[in-house]
Formats: structure tokens, C-alpha cells, sequence
């Protein structure tokens, strides 16, 4: 809207309104900095309503926009003119101190440096005093200067008003301001403060724990971690989660700091997502949202990318209408990859669709996981699966055992598509033993469903091995968090081998021998050098399915349920329909033996 006042507005009268849009009509000179004009008006309108209020000038000494903020802080935000990002703005800011100094704050130069702005300038105003300015001209790209910014004062205002020094010093500026590719490099990327609540009885080294692990998925996703800030609260705020005054401290200091994200350490809703980007003018990402552009990167295989894909926009469905400036925000970043922002952009019937074929194409998948564990049931080989928390060490330990070299590496979920390999034990027998990706504190309900074609590997398994990095300082809370997550898919009960590993990062041995009185069927291990797997081998041993005796069967038509008990429990490797009997050959425990063991041939 043309010559509209941002900011906050609120309580005005229509007299201050109209006077702040005759701003836009007040012209200065192109080789001044500001006119006489708009430092009076300014100052005489500040000192009527006792806010901050800033003019943006561009290089042809137009008014391009007038926001008002509080008597203490003006929001800046991006104005109509500017060129590209890698260089100066061509705008230069002029705001005002109410009963203040004109002295610039770190938030007034992080903001200029931000925006990019030819200058940044504060004027001092009080009752009965003329009005004091300084001025920062940004030598944006610090090219052979001492500092990335000069400051010019503090002085009286009258001594800047009809100078051109400044203006010459800002278009010298601007000719350094072509920045290296290095520069360009660091501007993109993602530098994050992160956000949390400590809850009344919760203890503060669980939420610290928290927070350490949300700075491993930063790193883990490509961002820079640079603030954390933990705000205790009876229980989280329904319209901005940290509460708005909170909201506003952490905005002013990711302009201090330079952070262009925020990272919150539980799942917002649709309105605290949408409240909070328009509080800070910062893209808001909460733990969901980071765990999934992991997984949007690591997705290798069709069936992992269906996955991740179907996560994605189950999460982002009940989010569009709050998405605000990051479905238009160019460049990409985290919650950008995956699906990507043209298919987020679309509306909801589509989207819905899409969920709806998403989900078909998994069940062809849930299908043909099916018949690939018939075939390895028609094949009398257990199946081992590896489970436990993310960088817990399962990819590590599966190459060591069977001399592979799936990518192993020390960040979380390096491993998302489920890997499976032949493991030959001591006495000749062989196993197939399945790498997973890994559980994590606080998962997304919207991961489970998604991969929940995944999981059945875990579920079809013969011996589950639980690998638990035993050198974490969270690792109770962290083989707590999958057993939780085994029960609720059912599977709690099969037959559990505790793999503590990373013992060569052990600090403390005697933690080894409390353990193995607490833990059963535990061995102590490190997949890194080896060490402890003798002591593996001859628990997994034990753990494994009882030996199969092979034999020929001459069943009766009539005893249709020992058939049917032969193929769901044993291994046919040959049928023959004769006049009076069917003739299996099939390896069988010991436990269905005793039921046929009268028809043997």
C-alpha cells in the first residue's frame, strides 16, 4: 500500500498518522545525508508520542518507507529498493531515541549490517534540548578497512543537516562493497539460537540434554549453532511457546548475534509457528521440521524418499496458512529440501493427494517386503536386526562383523535406508543381520507412520540387538527411548541382546560391572576396534532360533491344519500332491516335530 506506516500503530492518534505520512512527501537533497526537514519533523513527533520511529532514504533522497516502533525498540525489516544481497542497499536508515542518547546499540548496527544499509543513524531526543545524531556508514565486506563500519559523532544534528561528507564517504563504500566468494559463502549460510522451556519439576541437565542433541541435528542438518536460551514457563505459551516478551529478547538477539534461524527444541503448533515468524521476522523451525530435512538429505533409496516425503507433508499440511515468508524465502535451507517449496506451494486438495498416492506406493512397498521375507523364510537363515539410538555406533558394528562398508559416521541418523547383510558366526552358521535407522528422544508421530515399512524389519526379526552407546552421558535415557518405542511397535518381548558399545570411550570401568549385574544377556563391546565381540558371538548363539531337523512327511488330506502348520512354521523346500497324502520335505523345530513326527517317511 502506497505510503503506509509500519510497525506499531496502535493507540495513535489520526493528527501523529497523517504526520508520519507527510514524511514520505519530504524530500532531501541527493548529495545530503538528511534535510532539515525531516530531522524537525522527527523530532517533534517522537517527543508527541514517545516511540522510536525510522525513515528509510534511498540514493535519490525519497522517503521509501516510515516505520513506528515502541520508546525503546523500532523493528526494521526488509524496504522496497533493494538491490542485490551482495551488495549495499542504496538505503540509509534515520531513527530516533526517545528521552535517549544518540548513541548507536549493537542491535542498531547488527540491523544496518543485516539489511544491508548504506548507514544507520540515531537521533537523540529530549524536551528543551536540540536533538543529537550518530552515524554508522557500513563498509560493507571490510575490503582493507579496520572495521566493518565508521562512525561518525555523537554531534549535534544541525552539523550533519546539508553535509555531503557523508554521502561521499557512502558511495566510496559502496564501490568496496562487491563482496569475495567466501563472503558470499558465509552469508548463506544457516547460523541458528535455540530455544527451550523447562517445565516446573523438570530438571534443567534433562533440558541441557535436550538442547545437546538439538545441537547435534543442527550440525547434523549444515547450521551453525551460535545462542541457546531456555525460558522456564508453568507450561508453554499457547500463542508464541516462549512467551512474546521472550519472543522479542531472542529477536534482538539474533540480530546482535547475526542468526537468521531459530530452532525450537519441541514440535510448535500451526499458530505458535506462525506467531513467532511474525514476532521475530525469522524463519521458525522446530524439532520436527529439523529431524525430517535430515532425513530429507540422507534419503538414498525410492523407498526411503516415499518415506520422507510423506512425513514432510503430513507435517507442513495443517502448517500453510503459517508458513508466511519461508514458502516465498529463495535459497533453500532447512525445511526447504525434500519435497521442495513448488510442491508446498500448492493447495491442499493437491497436497492430499499426493499424500493419498504417497501411501499407496508404500503399501506396494509393505508388499514387496512381504515377499522378500517369504523367500528368506523358504531360506533357514535367522534374521538379527540392529536397533538402538541414533549414532549409537549400528552401522559401525554391522561393517566390523561382516566386513562391509556402509557409511558410518559420527553424526545422527547417518543411517536412514535399512541395510542387510550375511553375518557368519564361529560355528559356521550363518545370519542375516539388518542395519535400521536409528530411534531418537522426542520422535515425530509423523516418522513412525511414515517409516513404519521400515520398522516391520525390526518386527520380522528372529533376535533383536539393542546397541546402546555406553560413553553417553544421556545413555539411560536413551535405551529408555527405544525400548519405549520397541513396545509401542509390539516387539518388546522378542528375544534382546544389549550391545553397550564405544566401552574404549569408557572413562570410568567399574560402570562395565554394574551393568552386567542390571542388564541381562548385555555384552560389552567397541565396533571401533573390536574388542568384546568373542563375547557376542557366544550370546547371539544362544539367543538364535533352535536348530531345524529336515525330513520327508506323508500327510493326510484330512489333517489339512498340520499342512498349513508346516508352511507357516517350518520351511518347505518341496510338495508333492499324491492320491492319498501330501509329501513335504521341510526343516522343522523340535516343537512342530513332535506334531507330524508320526507321518514321517
Amino acid at each position: 500500500m502506497l505510503n503506509q506506516i509500519n510497525g506499531n500503530t496502535e493507540g495513535l492518534k489520526k493528527s501523529h498518522l497523517e504526520r508520519l505520512k507527510g514524511l514520505f512527501s519530504m524530500k532531501t537533497a541527493r548529495d545530503q545525508f538528511v534535510s532539515a526537514d525531516i530531522v524537525e519533523e522527527l523530532t517533534s513527533v517522537t517527543l508527541e508520542i514517545n516511540r522510536e520511529v525510522a525513515v528509510y532514504i534511498n540514493r535519490s533522497g525519497k522517503v521509501v518507507d516510515v516505520s513506528v516502533g515502541d520508546n525503546a525498540t523500532v523493528t526494521l525489516g526488509e524496504v522496497v529498493g533493494r538491490r542485490s544481497s551482495d551488495r549495499l542497499s542504496g538505503i540509509r536508515c534515520i531513527h530516533t531515541h526517545p528521552q535517549g542518547s544518540p548513541a548507536l546499540s549493537d542491535v542498531d548496527i547488527t540491523a544496518m549490517e543485516q539489511l544491508n544499509l548504506d548507514a544507520m543513524a540515531a537521533l537523540g531526543v529530549q524536551p528543551g534540548q536540540a536533538p543529537g545524531i550518530c552515524v554508522a556508514i557500513n563498509n560493507m565486506g571490510n575490503h582493507g578497512l579496520p572495521d566493518n563500519y565508521t562512525v561518525v559523532g555523537p554531534l549535534s544534528a544541525d552539523k550533519v543537516v546539508g553535509s555531503n561528507e557523508l554521502m561521499q564517504n557512502i558511495l566510496i563504500a559502496d564501490k568496496r562493497s562487491r563482496p569475495s566468494a567466501h563472503e558470499i559463502k558465509d552469508n548463506l549460510e544457516e547460523k541458528a539460537i535455540l530455544c527451550a522451556v523447562q517445565r516446573p519439576g523438570e530438571n534443567l541437565d534433562a533440558v541441557h540434554d535436550s538442547l545437546d542433541e538439538l545441537a547435534q541435528l543442527a550440525k547434523t542438518a549444515g547450521v551453525v549453532v551460535l545462542h541457546r536460551v531456555i525460558q522456564p514457563r508453568s507450561r508453554p505459551d499457547t500463542a508464541t511457546y516462549i512467551g512474546r516478551g521472550k519472543a522479542d529478547e531472542v529477536r534482538l538477539q539474533a540480530q546482535v548475534l547475526g542468526a537468521n534461524v531459530i530452532i525450537f527444541d519441541s514440535e510448535l503448533s500451526p499458530a505458535q509457528l506462525r506467531n513467532l515468524e511474525e514476532t521475530t521476522g525469522i524463519k521458525i523451525v522446530d524439532r520436527t521440521a529439523l529431524i525430517l530435512d535430515i532425513f530429507a538429505q540422507r534419503a538414498r533409496t525410492m523407498e526411503g524418499k516415499l518415506q520422507v516425503e510423506l512425513a514432510q507433508l503430513n507435517y507442513l499440511l495443517p502448517r500453510l496458512t503459517g508458513m508466511g515468508t519461508a514458502l516465498s524465502r529463495l535459497g533453500g535451507g532447512i525445511g526447504t529440501r525434500g519435497p521442495g517449496e513448488t510442491k508446498l506451494e500448492v493447495d491442499r486438495r493437491r497436497i492430499r493427494k499426493r499424500i493419498s498416492d504417497l501411501n499407496r506406493s508404500l503399501e506396494q512397498v509393505k508388499k514387496n517386503r512381504n515377499l522378500h521375507r517369504i523367500n528368506r523364510k523358504n531360506t533357514p537363515i535367522p534374521v538379527v536386526s540392529l536397533c538402538g539410538y541414533t549414532n549409537s555406533g549400528k552401522s559401525t558394528l554391522l561393517n566390523r562383523l561382516t566386513n562391509s562398508d556402509v557409511l558410518a559416521e559420527d553424526k545422527l541418523f547417518a543411517t536412514l535406508d535399512p541395510t542387510t547383510r550375511r553375518l557368519n558366526l564361529p560355528d559356521n552358521k550363518e545370519v542375516l543381520l539388518s542395519d535400521t535407522v536409528g530411534f531418537i528422544n522426542k520422535i515425530p508421530h509423523h516418522l513412525i507412520a511414515a517409516f513404519r515399512a521400515t520398522l516391520e524389519e525390526v518386527q520380522e526379526a528372529d533376535v533383536l540387538i539393542h546397541v546402546v552407546d555406553i560413553s553417553h552421558p544421556a545413555m539411560e535415557k536413551q535405551a529408555d527411548a527405544v525400548l519405549k518405542l520397541l513396545a509401542e511397535l509390539n516387539i518388546a518381548d522378542k528375544p534382546m541382546i544389549t550391545v553397550f558399545n564405544k566401552i574404549d570411550k569408557l572413562a570410568d570401568p567399574l560402570k562395565i560391572e554394574m551393568l552386567k549385574k542390571r542388564v541381562a544377556r548385555s555384552v560389552f563391546v567397541s565396533a571401533l576396534t573390536g574388542a568384546g565381540l568373542e563375547d557376542f558371538f557366544a550370546v547371539l548363539l544362544e539367543c538364535l532360533p533352535g536348530t531345524r531337523v529336515r525330513g520327508t512327511y506323508a500327510i493326510p488330506y484330512s489333517e489339512s491344519a498340520l499342512i498349513a502348520l508346516c508352511h507357516t512354521k517350518g520351511t518347505v523346500l518341496n510338495k508333492e500332491y499324491l492320491p492319498e497324502h501330501v509329501q513335504l520335505t521341510v526343516d522343522l523345530d523340535e516343537a512342530v516335530l513332535v506334531r507330524v513326527k508320526e507321518y514321517r517317511n
